[in-house]
């Protein structure tokens, strides 16, 4: 799938969230907006991403940030990961990986040594009008959020 770049403008979605409510891109314009894309909820490396996205939440909300998370999990299930882990920001389902393959965190990647295909682990950060800043690839779990941070300035 072809990576967003910056200056691009972000693909318009709209995807249900963790309580079956529509979300789309055009409802988060007005304000910047951080939306990362993560494999699975409840694993390991999504747990922490996720933690740690919510642990930066007022820093970054008071940046003027809005924080989305977008895995191809069901409502159900982002229900009780938001529910396990105290996480305060939508979560949206992507079920059948088009929003995914729009901003590019859709493909070939390495998972335990094979070569498969599904969610990369990816970040991509928005203006208040919908054009993409920045976009993250292949990130890490660990330390990604305050990667964020740096980048954008955000103590």
């Amino acid at each position: 799938m072809p990576r967003l770049e910056p200056g691009q403008p972000a693909p318009d979605f709209t995807l249900v969230d963790q309580d079956d409510r529509p979300v789309s891109l055009h409802d988060l314009r007005g304000a910047p907006a951080i939306l990362f894309f993560y494999p699975a909820a409840m694993t390991p490396g999504c747990t922490t991403e996720a933690c740690d996205f919510r642990d930066s939440l007022a820093p970054l909300q008071a940046a003027g940030y809005a924080v989305v998370g977008i895995s191809r999990d069901d409502p159900a299930k982002l229900r009780a990961f938001r529910e396990r882990d105290g996480l305060t920001y939508p979560l949206l389902s992507d079920p059948d990986h088009a929003v995914h393959e729009a901003y590019g965190a859709w493909g070939e990647k390495m998972n335990y040594g094979k070569l498969v295909e599904g969610a990369i682990r990816s970040t991509v950060i928005i203006d208040a009008d919908g054009v993409v800043t920045h976009a993250l690839y292949n990130v890490k779990a660990t330390g990604h959020v305050a990667r964020i941070r740096t980048l954008l300035g955000v103590g």
